[in-house]
């Protein structure tokens, strides 16, 4: 099963710049987009449902905001929207597909950079979503969740570690909740499961020359339950071509995903 996880930053400029022709040559079996930015009624068929892929949009309340999408090559048993306040289900943040004992989440957490009311908000979407992580870890089903946490884990995980200690995406309370999260929650970084190298990045600031100078932060993962974390074969992410300030994430599961057909 090949996952591929990508913050768009516009669905509609990734699509500009050549995400959906490289998406083409990548056998994924789950793609999961974040910050859409688009109600999926302004889409197209061409080229926002790609062939072979049953694809589905979870937007935002407000227009040219936020908003997930998986595609599939298996269709879902269900779908999942909401896990029960605004921030998350009226932003369009949260979107479950159902496959069997699977769940594949595509997630878009909150950034608290733009100001201090929406850290708080940051925060309270952590705080709440603490709940609901625990209650998928002790149903039994394999969960992976795919997308944009806005938070780089330890100092491995950004340039410029030290300079930003006080900056939201590295807040010591931040870090904290992922120390949470993948220590007693029980939850696994599956990237770095398999790769434990420093300068892997998988969004760059547009300020200044970040990007070719690669001083980046890793805030894109793929978060799995134990039980697919021992099935990880492979991680990547593809620094080139690029088709946003994020880069797409993709990894390879030894576990079976039917396709469509």
């Amino acid at each position: 099963m090949r996952v591929i996880t990508f913050n768009a930053n516009g669905i509609r400029s990734a699509a500009r710049k050549g995400f959906f022709d490289w998406l083409t040559g990548q056998n994924a079996d789950v793609v999961c987009l974040q910050e859409t930015r688009a109600q999926f009624s302004q889409l197209p068929p061409d080229p926002y449902q790609p062939p072979g892929y049953h694809c589905h949009y979870h937007d935002a309340e407000r227009k040219g905001y936020s908003g997930v999408a998986i595609y599939t090559r298996s269709e879902a048993d269900t779908l999942h929207t909401c896990l029960g306040w605004p921030e998350c289900d009226t932003e369009g943040r949260w979107l479950e597909a159902r496959f069997g004992k699977l769940s594949v989440v595509s997630l878009y957490l909150p950034s608290g950079s733009s100001r201090p009311e929406r850290q708080a908000v940051k925060f309270d979407f952590l705080a709440r979503l603490a709940e609901p992580l625990r209650a998928m870890q002790a149903s039994g089903r394999d969960y992976l969740l795919a997308g944009d946490w806005n938070i780089a884990h330890k100092p491995i995980d950004l340039k410029n570690w030290r300079a930003n200690q006080d900056h939201s995406g590295f807040l010591p309370e931040e870090r904290a909740w992922l120390d949470m999260l993948f220590g007693p929650l029980g939850w696994v970084d599956a990237f770095r499961a398999v790769n434990s190298e420093p300068d892997q990045y998988t969004w760059w600031s547009n300020r200044g020359r970040a990007w070719e100078n690669n001083v980046g932060w890793r805030i894109d993962y793929q978060v799995v339950t134990p039980g697919l974390a021992e099935k990880i074969r492979a991680a990547t992410i593809v620094r080139e071509p690029r088709f946003s300030d994020h880069a797409p994430l993709i990894i390879d599961y030894d576990y079976p995903f039917s396709p469509v057909g």
